[in-house]
């Protein structure tokens, strides 16, 4: 049976990680590795941990709960902790205050990602979906307006991360063998989502679509609180990936577009 790796960046989270262990908790699925690794927070959010991993047990679900708590080096350092203790066939990031819609998501992401009958070798090396934008609270607001497209490459996120990290799952194998560069404080996800996927057009094998929102993400990320850099980071791993003129020419585009959507509106 197909095993998931939910890993979970936290430090001091004791209000949002309720809501997140709860999500996986839930899950009808019973193969999840839930890694939580954490920063050394100074609030109870160990305590939370704590009792979900008790919870879970209690209940039966068939979750492997893991807990480390130690200093890193950001956030992006404590996810390469997470990658590298992952087992599981899929990996996916779940941060603190973000949750699984309902139930039935990881349900929903085997049925994809087994095809039909196919081997683990032919398996896609993503299987991604829809995310919905929810408040500090938990509470829906509206779909993230940057929607995933049909069909995914490498190539897509030249025009914006269209699928958000919290709603792309990554084949184990494939993920274990690309570490976040630490170089980028804020969009090391999309230059790793980007790697992700230029492997998975070089093995030959497929990205899979879910067609269902599979995450809800919360609005006050560090991305939302350090826009200003994390657009200029975004910039230069565009550049990279897809070459300087192409990224400055879809990033005049960009600006048009939003001139004459507020012209409209």
């Amino acid at each position: 049976m197909m095993r998931f790796s939910i890993i979970t960046i936290t430090y001091n989270a004791a209000a949002a990680l309720p809501r997140t262990v709860d999500s996986v908790l839930a899950q009808a699925w019973p193969h999840v590795e839930h890694i939580i690794i954490d920063g050394a927070s100074t609030d109870a959010t160990l305590d939370v941990a704590r009792d979900y991993e008790c919870r879970s047990r209690e209940t039966g679900a068939g979750h492997n709960v893991i807990i480390t708590s130690e200093p890193d080096n950001g956030l992006y350092d404590a996810m390469n902790k997470g990658l590298d203790k992952a087992t599981g066939d899929y990996i996916l990031f779940l941060n603190a205050g973000d949750f699984f819609p309902d139930a039935e998501v990881l349900t929903v992401v085997a049925a994809k990602a087994c095809g039909e009958q196919m081997s683990h070798e032919k398996r896609p090396a993503v299987v991604y979906g829809d995310t919905d934008i929810v408040d500090s609270e938990g509470r829906y607001l509206y779909p993230r307006r940057l929607r995933p497209p049909r069909r995914l490459n490498w190539r897509s996120f030249m025009h914006g991360m269209l699928v958000c990290h919290q709603a792309f799952y990554a084949r184990t194998d494939i993920a274990r063998a690309i570490h976040y560069d630490l170089r980028y404080r804020y969009s090391a996800d999309v230059d790793w989502c980007i790697r992700v996927m230029k492997a998975a057009e070089r093995q030959g094998l497929p990205i899979t679509n879910t067609g269902t929102t599979v995450a809800c993400y919360t609005e006050e990320g560090q991305t939302t609180l350090h826009h200003r850099a994390s657009l200029k980071e975004r910039y230069r791993v565009m550049a990279y990936h897809y070459g300087a003129l192409p990224t400055l020419l879809m990033h005049c585009w960009f600006v048009l577009r939003n001139f004459i959507r507020k012209i409209r509106f």
